[in-house]
């Protein structure tokens, strides 16, 4: 067995590989992937090269692998757009006037739901006009008239 193993030492890259890849499905930090992938390139260089070639294959690619590579992952993955959640979902949106609304108060439908709001100018909006959202204070909606073509 060990005559074996020492004939194929592309089969121990392989294996340490894949425990790699498996532990990074548990860490997701793109560490432990990053140095299955070098265990992987190791794996090839064994097929053709001594033991020793292949260990510091598995260090120069784990090196840039980890300093190069998963960096602009790290980065782009970071870098996607940002969702609006919550209340600022809103803003954009098109509500329909419930209670006249003013400079100081009143009520407007938003997606089914009740919300105080108040216009941003001197504005007033009579019951069943639609404004537009354009910020939300607290629980108020800032609102203004919507603008038609």
């Amino acid at each position: 067995m060990i005559d074996w193993i020492s004939e194929n030492p592309w089969v121990i890259w392989v294996g340490i590989a894949v425990v790699l890849a498996v532990a990074e499905l548990l860490s997701l930090e793109l560490v432990l992937l990053m140095f299955g992938i070098a265990a992987l390139v190791a794996a090839a260089v064994s097929l053709v090269a001594p033991a020793w070639v292949a260990i510091v294959v598995f260090g120069l690619v784990s090196v840039l692998l980890l300093g190069v590579i998963r960096p602009r992952f790290v980065r782009r993955l970071h870098d996607g757009p940002t969702l609006t959640v919550g209340h600022h979902n809103l803003v954009g949106r098109t509500g329909i006037v419930d209670e006249p609304v003013s400079s100081f108060a009143g009520r407007v439908l938003i997606q089914g739901d009740l919300w105080t709001a108040r216009t941003t100018e001197d504005e007033h909006h009579d019951v069943g006009a639609e404004v537009v959202v354009v910020a939300i204070e607290g629980a108020t909606a800032m609102v203004t008239g919507k603008a038609h073509p």
